[in-house]
């Protein structure tokens, strides 16, 4: 009698990393199109290019490691990343710029530790700070929303390409005719200057809680982010986390002095708040695992943005409180790690 013999794994997972990443992906659809709207088609150049380059620098890494190149790169997670700085970044970068996060990411953030699934930081924003550090001045080119009260050129395709290939613009135009400070950074330099909140609510691209147009694009990745949590991608805790940890001591500090304090609705709708809630700091290799350790983490991040908007030196703090959260996640998952039953629970040191 012949036996039919199967070899392990004699459960197929009903769903793969290809997948996962996929769904990402769509879910940033909403988000990236009104980013596009907003902010012009220099979103779409910095995808390009960061897609090219995390490609690139993961197919030569694949290479020079002997593994499967095809394989790797077919589960869109170098896709992920580039689409991750591709939202980091201005929307005016210049391709050097872009290359460089996009090859830092790859290449020092992921396969030096050992690719997919050994990586300590997130490629992502290990990516972006390195040529936020480097490239200051390319970091702050911020262009102004497409909103019709302002007295603002808005790019055309031409215009946007000849400045992300070349690094300038034509004789017609300067820096002053299309760049505009962020909301973050007015706000940061006004509270510095004993400027109040409520006199920094009436510049221009102030909307009704935070940025104009940033507004939107926040309201979008929302979206993005509460049909991954429905598909069960990511889990609850850790955006719980990280708008608990911001919104709680932007809204305590609001309370008590809200003339010298941003309210808590400026922080959520400014700069990365949400997208680093739902995307960033949900990757499941460099957060923690445990439901417990979820919340610690994601907490984490949002207390640390918070600091860094208000104290720090940075306008968006959501990179910096990112990395350093992934260096806590392996005590953050020591300390939290659930008690199997049957074993006293464990103690630090032993």
């Amino acid at each position: 009698m012949d036996f039919e013999r199967r070899d392990a794994p004699f459960v197929t997972p009903s769903t793969d990393v290809a997948s996962v990443m996929r769904q990402v992906l769509y879910a940033l659809i909403p988000a990236a199109l009104a980013y596009v709207w907003y902010f012009g088609p220099g979103f779409i150049f910095n995808l390009l290019i960061a897609a090219i380059f995390c490609a690139a620098g993961e197919a030569a890494m694949l290479r020079l490691r002997h593994r499967p190149v095809e394989t790797v790169l077919g589960d869109f997670s170098a896709m992920v990343t580039a689409a991750l700085l591709a939202f980091a970044l201005p929307a005016l970068t210049p391709w050097w710029v872009t290359a460089t996060a996009a090859l830092f990411a790859m290449v020092v953030a992921k396969h030096l530790y050992g690719g997919l699934g050994f990586n300590l930081f997130n490629p992502a924003m290990a990516g972006y700070v390195v040529v936020l550090v480097a490239f200051p001045m390319d970091l702050n080119l911020w262009t102004a929303p497409r909103i019709g009260d302002l007295d603002y050129h808005y790019l055309s395709l031409y215009e946007t390409a000849r400045y992300t290939l070349t690094g300038t613009f034509p004789d017609y135009l300067s820096f002053d005719a299309i760049s505009r400070a962020t909301p973050l950074d007015v706000v940061k330099a006004g509270l510095n200057s004993m400027s109040t909140f409520e006199e920094m609510r009436s510049y221009p691209m102030m909307g009704d809680f935070g940025g104009r147009g940033w507004e939107w694009i926040g309201n979008f990745t929302a979206i993005g982010g509460a049909w991954l949590l429905l598909r069960k991608i990511i889990r609850w805790q850790i955006p719980v986390g990280v708008l608990t940890g911001l919104l709680l001591p932007a809204g305590l500090f609001y309370f008590f002095d809200p003339a010298v304090h941003a309210s808590p609705g400026f922080y959520l709708f400014s700069g990365g708040t949400i997208l680093g809630a739902f995307f960033i700091a949900t990757d499941p290799v460099t957060a923690a695992t445990s439901p417990r350790g979820r919340l610690i983490y994601g907490f984490g991040i949002g207390f640390l943005t918070y600091a860094i908007r208000r104290w720090g030196s940075y306008a968006d703090g959501v990179a910096f409180a990112v990395l350093l959260m992934n260096m806590a996640t392996p005590a953050i998952d020591y300390l939290t790690r659930p008690r199997i039953v049957g074993h006293p629970k464990k103690t630090w040191g032993r």
